[in-house]
């Protein structure tokens, strides 16, 4: 199955913002749009029999993939998938306990294990990149799609550490302790991430983003060496637009904008207005309302959504949460969130183009 032009997109607000063009109002999409908030997304899950299940059955990927745009007017489909795809066609032996997250069965804890660490297959990612091929077919040009990949060092966390962690001792025990060994696994994930978006690009993705989610867990000085210069060399082999994402960025903001992405994601707690002096334009900004906002009364999620579009400004700018949609927030409130920044933003828009 072939993939649609990119060339043929009917919405393209998202790619015209990447590159820090004039829109007519901002781009809009959530970080975890498909999800647990969705009924129909519970539904297609139970159908699947497990969230892995759900992952590696294309068709039923790219089901859910598109199910959020069936309910609101978004500007981008973004792939869902997992951001531990890789690891697990690594061998390490991913699994999902219940109400516990992710888990690997062999966690990389030996030197010898890290030394025989080698980037996965392609033929065992094939899932991800079939799902990618459907999803374009289905959208048929109708938004961008967003594929992704965790950075070299969140992947490390989970790859080190087993399981999710609350100060993920393992991993900074090995950073102190054997350094070499863990920058050997950033070397080997860094390959293996940015063969595994090269095959989405080739598949059909119109934007790649990289969620960096433990990097603003480093020391501040270790971020630079440790995350963003492997998430660099990852950048630096894409030829399309970019998206990088770092929960906790804050202390590390000018460096993120240097980094060579097209635009940079914010969490809630980076402001918006030193982030937008520090970009200049040079590239776009992506954020950035609190996901707790969306628990408040409709009138409160409207003016939260208008306090991000006042403090980003028109253009270069990509409406979003500042992490992912929470399991149980109320569907009206993300109807309300899509309402908002579609009206507000235009006419943000429109009034900037007439001053």
């Amino acid at each position: 199955m072939e993939p649609y032009s990119k060339a043929a997109l009917k919405n393209d607000l998202l790619l015209r913002a990447l590159r820090c063009e004039p829109t007519e109002r901002t781009p809009l999409w959530l970080m975890r749009q498909a999800g647990r908030y969705l009924p129909e997304y519970n539904a297609t899950r139970a159908r699947a029999g497990s969230f892995l299940a759900l992952a590696k059955t294309p068709a039923l990927a790219a089901e859910v993939t598109l199910q959020p745009l069936e309910r609101f007017p978004l500007d981008a489909a973004i792939l869902f998938s997992d951001i531990l795809t890789i690891p697990d066609a690594m061998g390490l032996g991913l699994y999902f306990a219940e109400g516990e997250g992710p888990r690997f069965e062999r966690p990389l804890r030996d030197e010898s294990a890290i030394r025989a660490l080698r980037e996965p297959d392609a033929d065992g990612l094939n899932y991800v990149t079939e799902a990618v091929r459907q999803i374009k077919h289905a959208l048929a040009g109708r938004v961008p799609l967003i594929g992704f990949s965790g950075s070299p060092y969140t992947l490390a966390c989970y790859m080190i550490e087993g399981s999710g962690s609350d100060d993920w001792r393992t991993v900074k025990a090995m950073r102190y302790a054997r350094p070499d060994l863990l920058h050997r696994i950033l070397a080997v994930n860094a390959r293996a991430v940015t063969a595994y978006l090269k095959a989405q690009a080739a598949a059909g993705i119109d934007v790649a983003m990289i969620f960096d989610t433990w990097g603003g867990s480093l020391a501040h000085a270790d971020y630079e060496p440790f995350s963003l210069a492997y998430m660099r060399t990852v950048l630096r082999e894409l030829r399309l637009p970019t998206i990088v994402f770092t929960k906790g960025a804050a202390p590390w903001l000018r460096e993120l904008i240097e980094c060579g992405a097209s635009a940079i994601g914010l969490d809630w707690s980076v402001d918006a207005r030193h982030a937008r002096g520090l970009a200049h334009g040079r590239v776009a900004l992506q954020g950035n309302l609190d996901p707790a906002a969306l628990f408040a009364p409709e009138k409160a999620v409207r003016a939260a959504a208008r306090g991000v579009l006042d403090a980003f400004g028109a253009g270069g700018h990509i409406f979003n949460l500042g992490h992912g949609v929470l399991p149980t927030t109320p569907v009206d409130a993300v109807a309300a969130l899509v309402d908002e920044v579609r009206t507000y933003s235009a006419t943000l828009a429109k009034n900037n183009t007439a001053t």
